[in-house]
Formats: C-alpha cells, sequence, structure tokens
C-alpha cells in the first residue's frame, strides 16, 4: 500500500504516519511545517518506506511535486485553534479550505482508491442532542469551525461529482503525546498539562461541569486506517470515545492543587459527547483507551509540555479578548 499523509508533522498526522509505517505502508508525508514539528517524525524519518515534502497546500503549484499513483490520501493539514481563526480568518481559509480543494483537485490525478478527511466536530456549534448523531444540524460558532466544515463539503462533493472515493471522520477532543503546545491559546489539556508542569494553578473555565469527549490519538488514528481499508464511500463519521467526562475532573486527575475558575465563554457547548454507534456498526471500529489509560501515557510523555506556555489567568483574558469580542452575541 501507498499513502499520502497531508499534515505528517502534526499532532495527529505524525502518530498516523507511524502506524501505517508499521502496517507496511510506504508513506509521503507533506508538511509546510507552519504548526508541525520534525521532531514528530524523528522515528518514520529512519524508515526507508517513508519520505517528506515541504509543500504548503494552499499553493497548486506545490503539489506539484506530488506525483504517482496512491492507494489513500489521509487529508489532515489543516490550521487549528479558535482564537487565531478570529484574528486571522483569511489564513484559515486559505489553508482550510483553498488548502482541501486543492488536495482534492490533485487526487484526481493520483489514481487513489480513497481520500479520509480529518473534519471537525465543532461544525456541530452547540447541538440540541446528546449524544450527537452525525446527522444533527451544522452550526458553526467561529471560522475555524466553519472551514473545516467547508473541507468536508468539498471532499463529499468532488465524490460526489468525480467520483473520488471519499470519508470524513469527524473529530471529537483529540489528545496524547505530541499535541501541539507552541503558539496560542489553545486545547485545555495542553493547558492544564502546562500549568501542572510549572506547579501553577490549573484555570477551568465556567464551573467544569461541562463534559468533553476526550479521545486518544491512537484511537483515532486507527479510525482513520478502518476508514481507509473498508468498502464504505460517501459516509460521515464521529471519532469519539462516547464517554464524556467533566474538566473539573480532568482537572483533578491531572493536579491536586490549586485551581482557578474563569468566566464562561461565549460558542462553547456544555458538553462535546459522540454518538459512535454509526462508526461501531458499520467500520467495527471502537475506542480502546479510557481517559485514565490516555492520560497516564501522556503524563510519561510531560516532557512534550516542559517549554509549552504557561498561561494564567491574565495572559487569557488577554488572548480571548476578541473570542468575547465576536461570540459574545452568538446564539444558540
Amino acid at each position: 500500500m501507498r499513502s499520502l499523509v497531508t499534515g505528517a508533522a502534526g499532532f495527529i498526522g505524525s502518530h498516523l504516519t507511524d502506524f501505517l509505517l508499521a502496517k507496511g505502508h510506504q508513506v509521503l508525508g507533506i508538511d509546510n511545517l507552519s504548526s508541525g514539528n520534525l521532531r514528530n517524525l524523528e522515528g518514520a524519518m529512519k524508515n526507508p518506506a517513508f519520505s517528506l515534502k515541504h509543500v504548503d497546500i494552499s499553493k497548486q503549484d506545490d503539489l506539484d511535486q506530488i506525483r504517482g499513483d496512491f492507494d489513500f490520501i489521509f487529508h489532515l493539514a489543516a490550521l487549528a485553534e479558535i482564537v487565531p481563526s478570529i484574528q486571522e480568518p483569511t489564513r484559515y481559509f486559505e489553508s482550510n479550505v483553498v488548502g482541501t480543494y486543492n488536495i482534492c483537485q490533485k487526487a484526481r490525478d493520483l489514481n487513489i482508491k480513497k481520500i479520509v478527511y480529518a473534519a471537525s466536530s465543532s461544525c456541530y456549534g452547540i447541538p440540541h442532542q446528546y449524544p450527537t448523531k452525525e446527522s444533527a444540524e451544522a452550526k458553526q460558532q467561529y471560522p475555524y469551525a466553519l472551514t473545516k466544515f467547508l473541507g468536508e463539503r468539498i471532499v463529499l462533493h468532488w465524490n460526489q461529482v468525480y467520483k473520488i472515493p471519499a470519508i470524513s471522520l469527524r473529530l471529537f477532543n483529540v489528545y496524547g503525546p505530541r499535541a501541539r503546545t507552541s503558539g496560542s491559546y489553545g486545547a485545555v489539556m495542553g493547558v492544564f498539562l502546562a500549568q501542572m508542569m510549572a506547579n501553577k494553578p490549573l484555570t477551568i473555565v465556567g464551573d467544569g461541569e461541562q463534559l468533553r469527549d476526550f479521545t486518544y490519538v491512537t484511537d483515532v488514528v486507527s479510525a482513520f486506517y478502518c476508514a481507509a481499508i473498508s468498502d464504505k464511500n460517501n459516509e460521515i463519521y464521529n471519532v469519539g470515545s462516547g464517554e464524556p467526562r467533566k474538566v473539573k475532573d480532568l482537572a483533578n486527575l491531572i493536579s491536586e492543587g490549586e485551581h482557578i475558575y474563569l468566566p464562561k465563554r461565549p460558542g462553547e457547548p456544555e458538553q462535546t459527547f459522540a454518538d459512535i454507534s454509526k462508526i461501531r456498526q458499520e467500520l467495527d471500529w471502537k475506542p480502546a483507551f479510557s481517559l485514565e489509560q490516555g492520560l497516564s501515557i501522556v503524563l510519561e510523555s510531560k516532557t512534550d509540555w516542559k517549554n509549552a506556555p504557561v498561561w494564567t489567568p491574565d495572559k487569557i483574558a488577554e488572548a480571548t479578548s476578541e473570542w468575547f469580542k465576536y461570540l459574545g452575541s452568538t446564539n444558540d
């Protein structure tokens, strides 16, 4: 098997690359290294079945470097995080929408068996039903969510019109070793781990009672593989643990020290809770890692967060000021 992984130097992309190499695939990884890290590919670089090209998917000329036939394209390259998407929506549209269009156009030349797209559960916005099914209304609350949803629409439209087999996986709250820690204020687990490493209080947004469907990265990678080798086509699947946990429980698992509570943010759901019955039934996939199991592995690799920015309440307030400014009037 020959696979193309976009965003191969990123958090999920590097884990997927390692998984595919272990399965005996030849893997071409592409990444512009704007947020990915070559350190994530140290193991893969030692494998002769792996090669890496510096490619910006938002530039069609860059993709001219990609030639030959591939069995699968795993499209994970994207800009992530909420705050910078509000501040710089143009960058997000170029990367996540134009970039996905370019990948789909390139797929027409590569004689692929299937493209598997990394979509986001953020497309559901604030759902009216929990657990949330794939059929739930898409109600994006911020530019990141919108661009990932538009990317999904492009992938499935190219399937409809140009007959490129495709599956979209809507990922819920992915965590694990190699999660990106640099840059702007990001996911709750990374924030907590950096604070714990620095012996600082953990900052909990809201009352901590909100539920999040934390999904370990190895489970996510196995879902990509199951989707690729299945006979399913033109489908959307939720990928989550199906067992959401309270944010304050996560904080207690990471640190028994002081916790500081911050104002609830607009546009955030009280729950993320994946209904994973469809992927269980159709792809025979199910998560293998509980939060406690996954977190124990993360804590063993906590040096990943040694140099991560440590977010204090004042820094968080400054970083998220535009969040409140633009999303404060968002309706459910």
